[in-house]
């Protein structure tokens, strides 16, 4: 580049900075591969700063002002320090901009942080609770969850996880009636919060405040964690099926558990099946079926029914600092 003082600033030395304003984003660090399209793991579907055409000289007014403040708010998305700068006005000289390529480079490290997130969204179609009884006397029984999170299209599930957005799963269940229902109803209940992200970059992401690991779980206590796919993250995710959490009773309930697995059913759809399962074995005198209940009706983001119930929810990127790119994604929801 011929970025330096005293030089005149020509577009070649801007769109090295700004990059493509196109999708598939070049290599490196630059402000559009980030804010902008962007590709994969990277962009957050902003509007992207132009690109001047060379051999013209780059002006004050528009392209550096739109580079630096843009810069500057995604140092404040994202949580990164940025070395101070004003952006220039229309007339002005343009001078050097210090440290530029290197808060370019810790804003697309750190591009998966967020410094806030948007409102929990917990509107469904469908059923997400087994309000009829489950199991018969001492026989093994299955109930299956399976939600879908859809997406207008492949860019906008991008910027929704790209960005810092969340998809929760909760496990919950409080009818009683039979010998299995208390246990049932507390070992639900130690599951907590199934938290899938996107995985930016390969790293955890500091999602206002709580650090996300892929898929994170929050509260729950209790029972045998058997699997938590801490590195799994959307990016993670294939065609096939992945079990991200897996939680078992304890004593001799062991043969119970509460399983969910994530699949990247499409460039827009996540699939989540959540298996609540009983191997029959309830104790010597007792039966394993359980109750049924009251639903879980739509909308809502926790449990107020008493139902065995697992709910899908998400929480999508916070406004403060973007444009909303990635739309209003939906959830369906069959139990079985």
């Amino acid at each position: 580049m011929t970025y330096s003082s005293g030089s005149t600033i020509l577009a070649a030395d801007f769109n090295g900075f700004v990059g493509p304003t196109a999708s598939g984003g070049t290599a490196g660090a630059n402000l559009n591969d980030f804010w902008g399209v962007g590709s994969t793991d990277k962009g957050w579907g902003q509007t992207a700063v132009a690109n001047p055409s060379a051999p013209s000289v780059v002006t004050a007014a528009n392209q550096w002002t739109s580079l630096i403040n843009n810069l500057a708010t995604s140092g404040t998305q994202t949580s990164t320090t940025l070395t101070l700068r004003t952006a220039p006005t229309a007339g002005e000289v343009v001078n050097i901009f210090s440290n530029l390529n290197t808060d370019l480079t810790n804003v697309t490290t750190n591009r998966g942080n967020a410094v806030a997130s948007g409102t929990e969204y917990g509107t469904f179609t469908g059923t997400t609770s087994k309000t009829t009884a489950t199991g018969s006397g001492s026989a093994a029984w299955t109930i299956t969850f399976t939600h879908t999170v859809t997406f207008a299209s492949a860019d906008a599930l991008r910027y929704f996880f790209n960005a810092g957005g969340i998809v929760r799963l909760k496990y919950g269940k409080s009818s009683t009636g039979t010998d299995s229902d208390p246990d049932w109803n507390t070992f639900a209940g130690q599951c907590g919060s199934i938290n899938l992200t996107g995985r930016v970059n390969s790293n955890s992401q500091l999602i206002a405040g709580t650090t996300y690991t892929g898929t994170t779980r929050i509260g729950g206590t209790g029972g045998t964690q058997t699997t938590l796919a801490t590195t799994t993250g959307w990016y993670n995710l294939t065609g096939t099926p992945a079990t991200i959490f897996q939680l078992n009773n304890t004593g001799v309930y062991t043969g119970e558990y509460i399983r969910t697995t994530a699949t990247a059913t499409s460039t827009t759809v996540l699939t989540l099946v959540t298996t609540w399962v009983s191997d029959g074995n309830a104790g010597a005198g007792k039966t394993a079926n359980i109750s049924g209940g009251t639903a879980t009706a739509s909308p809502s983001t926790t449990i107020t029914g008493t139902a065995p119930t697992t709910l899908v929810t998400y929480i999508p990127p916070s406004t403060l600092y973007l444009t909303n790119s990635w739309g209003t994604p939906t959830i369906a929801a069959t139990t079985v």
